[in-house]
């Protein structure tokens, strides 16, 4: 196996080890990126120096006895709209081209803190709008499993460099299954903690009561490591909450005895994927070999979640893009008569296809007259959504559901079908109404060796019982072991 292939808690035994320096972990990367990267497209700007001058510093402090954190030294990609001090920020939009933030996200600040290499900014459909990754004004990311499908999205670049091996780790962002469902379609594990409980300051908004960042990793344990690090409250955040950061790696046990877990009849639907639901239920029964107990249950209100969610976040969506207007950032139009027309001019040519939908759904439902009618009902909606999984969760400690009712489709399927499009969300978007956590695990293939995906809820805060379910799955079955085979 080469070094790309393995997964950072591997690579940090390695290093600490001294079997192997850091530098050579960094070039084992970034060959495999010079290898596929042309096939793939997951990245819209990389720092092979800046990332080779950190692993030097860092093999030199080694060497002079200094230890290592779990994550110092292992390289880690990170989604364009995750700010970094003086590196350019595009939300994969033309509009944002050629803009240098003045300070980076607390994350950020937190990985650097960890000692933890950023090698890149990966590619997403333009400010997290989209499911595909199709929508990036600069290219489109293909599936290392298969180059003809979509990665999913909007983190398609983080979920298909760590798939491919081109990061070990990498952050995404989840408004609406924007980190699960590529994941889910890329054969990796990826995580939406509770809403509050990792910083958003210094991640440009999309809809703000439901954007969270979270990890994207090749196995669980990964997942508990960068989940470790990012986890907390912010000042700088007034929706980060101040609520205690357990040690996740106490929820890395490889049974499930006493877990009571339910199974949301609406969650199983008519329209999905035969081979989808086959093994979502498959695993189900690994689960309950290994202790769980399986119940069926009902969450009502879920066939209300995606009218809902596209009202509340394009309503959202339309008041934070408004500060794009061609005066404080990025794209200017050059071509105008007076202040307006240049206004109307830079958002015409700035903002692609799909963002501009959007902007004009979210304006007209919070507009005059019908404002109560749509964005209000949909609020209360919303709740009614969250109490379903409140009802629940006083019974049951986690629900299973599948990520998303499809294997990765095809590039340009579903693209002129935006309806079409929304719907490969509906399993992953009831947990950002709610604000509760959600993983997605690989449970298996299909017939055309296309991954599978597995959704885990818990209630608020309850990471801690996703990570158990999950690394109890995944310690009992070998999905994780393979990785993608690039073709072409």
């Amino acid at each position: 196996m080469q070094l790309y292939d393995l997964p950072a808690h591997e690579l940090h035994r390695l290093i600490e080890d001294k079997e192997v320096s850091i530098e050579e972990v960094i070039s084992s990367i970034f060959q495999r990126i010079r290898k596929v990267e042309d096939k793939i497209g997951a990245f819209l700007k990389l720092d092979e120096e800046g990332a080779i001058r950190q692993a030097r510093q860092w093999d030199k402090r080694i060497s002079q006895g200094e230890q290592i954190k779990p994550l110092s030294g292992i390289p880690i990609a990170i989604k364009d709209l995750i700010c970094i001090e003086k590196g350019e920020t595009t939300c994969a939009s033309r509009i944002l081209k050629g803009f240098y933030p003045p300070y980076s996200a607390t994350v950020i600040e937190k990985l650097r803190k960890e000692g933890t290499i950023i090698i890149g900014k990966t590619n997403m459909d333009e400010f997290a709008m989209g499911s595909s990754t199709e929508n990036s004004a600069f290219r489109i990311t293909h599936n290392p499993w298969n180059l003809e499908t979509t990665p999913g999205g909007s983190s398609g670049g983080s979920a298909a460099a760590v798939a491919s091996g081109e990061a070990p780790l990498a952050l995404g962002s989840d408004t609406g299954g924007s980190i699960r469902q590529p994941a889910a379609l890329c054969g990796v594990v990826g995580m939406k903690p509770t809403y509050g409980r990792v910083s958003r300051y210094g991640l440009v908004a999309f809809a703000s009561s439901l954007d969270q960042i979270g990890p994207i990793t090749k196995d669980v344990t990964d997942c508990a490591d960068l989940l470790q690090i990012i986890s907390g409250r912010d000042l700088y955040d007034s929706t980060s909450l101040d609520y205690p950061v357990p040690d996740y790696h106490r929820s890395l046990i490889p049974d499930l005895h006493g877990i009571k877990i339910g199974l949301p009849q609406e969650y199983f639907i008519p329209g999905m994927e035969e081979e989808v639901k086959k093994k979502v239920l498959a695993a189900t029964k690994v689960m309950e070999d290994l202790g769980a107990r399986m119940e069926e249950v009902s969450l009502p209100h879920t066939e209300y979640a995606v009218a809902t969610y596209y009202l509340i976040a394009t309503a959202e969506a339309s008041s934070n893009l408004a500060r794009y207007d061609g005066v404080g950032y990025g794209y200017r139009t050059r071509d105008e008569t007076n202040l307006i027309d240049m206004y109307k001019r830079t958002r015409q040519g700035g903002f692609g296809d799909e963002v501009k939908r959007r902007m004009m759904l979210g304006t007209y439902v919070l507009s005059k007259g019908y404002y109560e009618d749509y964005y209000g009902k949909a609020q209360r909606v919303r709740t009614l959504i969250k109490e379903d999984f409140d009802r629940v969760f006083q019974n049951f400690d986690a629900l299973i559901t599948p990520t998303s009712p499809t294997v990765a489709f095809k590039i340009g399927e579903k693209i002129d079908d935006p309806l079409k499009m929304y719907l490969s969300d509906i399993f992953t978007i009831s947990a950002n109404l709610a604000g509760i956590p959600g993983i997605s695990i690989l449970c298996g293939f299909n017939q055309a060796d296309l991954p599978i995906g597995l959704q885990i809820l818990a209630k608020p805060f309850d990471e801690p019982m996703l990570l158990r379910i999950a690394y109890a799955y995944e310690q009992n079955t070998v999905w994780h072991e393979r990785g993608a085979k690039i073709s072409g």
